[in-house]
C-alpha cells in the first residue's frame, strides 16, 4: 500500500490507496480447447485405471470443471470413452499403415513390427487404454478389432507368398492372424517390462516368424494325432 502524506504540520491520520491487483485474470477455454482437455485427461485415467473405475467426478475434478461441463461435451462416460478409443484406434492404424512401405514380405514384417512397439513406446496411455476391453463397445472398437484390421493387410501379403511357393492360400488369413497376434501379445508383455530395447525385441519377433515360414511344411500334421 502507498501512503498518502497530508499537509505539512496536519495531525491527521495518514490515508492509505490499496495497489491495484497484477493477479492475471483467469483465460477461460473455448469450448474446442476444453473438448480436448477432457479427452486428454480422460484417455490418462482411463489408461491408468479402467473403464469401469473411471469416474466423471475425477475427469471433471482434475479438469477443474463442474460435471454438467463433461456432460456437455460427451453425454457421458461412455461416450468420453468411445471418443478416446477411437483416436487410438486410428492414430495405431495410421501408424502401422504408413509404416509398411517396403516391398520384401520379411521388410514388412519388421516395419509392423517397428511400428507397433514404437507406438507402445510413444503413447504408452493410449495402448492402455486399447488393451483394456471394454464391455460398452461394439467389437469395432477395441485393440482385437485394430489387430483383425493389421492382420488383413498382413494376409494379402501372405497370399501371394504362398501362391508363389505352391502354399494354400485360402490358409493365408490363419498365419496373418497367429503372426499378429503374436507381435501383439508380446507387445503387451514388453509394455510393462520395457526390455531389451524394441529393435530387439522386433528382430527377434521376425527372426522367429520368417524363419518358421521359410521351411512351413505344405501339409502340417500333428506327431500326437497318431498315437
Amino acid at each position: 500500500m502507498a501512503e498518502v502524506p497530508s499537509g505539512e504540520g496536519d495531525k491527521r491520520p495518514r490515508r492509505t490507496v490499496r495497489a491495484a491487483s497484477t493477479k492475471p485474470s483467469r483465460v477461460r477455454m473455448s469450448a474446442a480447447q476444453r473438448r480436448e482437455q477432457l479427452i486428454s485427461i480422460g484417455r490418462q485415467i482411463f489408461a491408468e485405471r479402467g473403464f469401469d473405475a473411471t469416474s466423471i467426478e475425477e475427469v471433471a475434478s482434475r479438469a477443474k470443471v463442474s460435471k454438467p461441463v463433461v456432460y456437455e461435451h460427451f453425454g457421458g462416460k461412455e461416450g468420453l470413452y468411445a471418443v478416446v478409443v477411437d483416436r487410438e484406434v486410428r492414430s495405431l492404424l495410421d501408424r502401422i499403415t504408413t509404416a509398411l512401405t517396403a516391398g520384401h514380405p520379411r521388410e514388412l514384417l519388421e516395419q509392423a513390427a517397428l511400428a507397433l512397439l514404437g507406438y507402445i513406446e510413444e503413447e504408452t496411455s493410449g495402448f492402455r487404454v486399447l488393451v483394456r476391453e471394454s464391455p460398452v463397445l461394439s467389437a469395432t472398437g477395441n485393440f482385437s478389432s485394430v489387430m483383425n484390421d493389421v492382420a488383413h493387410q498382413v494376409e494379402h501379403i501372405l497370399g501371394a507368398e504362398f501362391s508363389s511357393r505352391g502354399y494354400d492360400p485360402k490358409l493365408a488369413e490363419l498365419y496373418a492372424q497367429a503372426l499378429v497376434g503374436m507381435v501383439a501379445l508380446t507387445g503387451r508383455w514388453w509394455l510393462e517390462v520395457r526390455k531389451p530395447r524394441k529393435e530387439t525385441v522386433a528382430a527377434h519377433l521376425v527372426n522367429l516368424s520368417w524363419n518358421g515360414l521359410s521351411h512351413l511344411e505344405a501339409k502340417p500334421g500333428l506327431i500326437t494325432a497318431g498315437r
